[in-house]
This record gives structure tokens, C-alpha cells and sequence, in this order.
């Protein structure tokens, strides 16, 4: 059964997606992230930017399959075009489609009123769909 895992206050929630996938990878997981192409090419520039001794490779939107079937972090709008099945990284505004063939949905949570509400959204919506969630507030981890 996939677990699904919400990281709440993130103050920024793009800069936590790049520590988050540097950590994923170094554990030697594959992971799919998910959004609207605005954040997406957001992301992706962040990947981008990571210090040289901290690149993090990635496919990006409309990439060819063969590249994203080689690249560890693949970026797409809809989850079912990933080739990866390890985690899946939510950073769209809904409960992504095809999430029950990944092990582990991960959704990232700002301290933005608006994300925060819409999050909750998605927290009824996996409970309804009987998924077990785990909840790590970013806050008194320290980050």
C-alpha cells in the first residue's frame, strides 16, 4: 500500500524539495515530482543551480523517455508519464492521478494560508481513499 507523507512549514518550499531529493537520492531512490509547468520550471532551475559538488540531475517536461528512464529525479505534470514508481512528490494543487503505483507520496506544505488549505484538501482526500499519513511539521524538526 503506498504511504503518503505531508511536510508541513516549509518557508521555502522549493529550497526543501532540493534537500529532499538530494537525501532521496543519496538512499538510492527515484523520484517523480509532480506540479503545475510554472513550478515545474521553477524546480527545475532550482535543480539546476545546486553547487557543483551538489548537482541534481533531472528529466524535466516533455523529456524524452529515454532520458527520463535514465534520470534519477523525473519532473512531469501528470505522475503516470513518470517511468520511476519509488516516490512521488506532490506539488500540484490536487491528489495526483496514479498515485497508488508508487511506494511513497510525499507532499511538501508552505506556510502559505492558501497551500495550507488546499493541503487540507488533500489530506480528506487520501484519508477517504483509506491511506495511512504521516505528518512531519518542518518546524520542530528544525529542518
Amino acid at each position: 500500500m503506498t504511504e503518503v507523507a505531508f511536510h508541513f512549514n516549509a518557508p521555502d518550499k522549493l529550497g526543501y524539495v532540493c534537500r529532499f531529493v538530494r537525501k532521496a537520492l543519496r538512499h538510492g531512490a527515484q523520484v517523480t515530482v509532480t506540479a503545475q509547468p510554472g513550478v515545474l520550471a521553477h524546480l527545475s532551475a532550482r535543480l539546476w543551480k545546486s553547487a557543483p559538488s551538489d548537482f541534481l540531475a533531472h528529466a524535466g517536461p516533455g523529456a524524452d523517455p529515454q532520458v527520463q528512464a535514465l534520470s534519477p529525479v523525473v519532473l512531469v505534470q501528470q505522475a503516470e508519464a513518470s517511468p520511476h514508481r519509488d516516490i512521488l512528490l506532490n506539488l500540484g494543487e490536487t491528489v495526483p492521478e496514479g498515485l497508488e503505483g508508487f511506494a511513497r507520496v510525499v507532499e511538501v506544505v508552505s506556510l502559505d494560508d492558501m497551500d495550507r488549505a488546499m493541503a487540507r484538501n488533500r489530506w480528506k482526500d487520501y484519508a477517504a481513499r483509506g491511506l495511512a499519513i504521516q505528518r512531519h511539521d518542518l518546524v520542530l524538526k528544525g529542518m
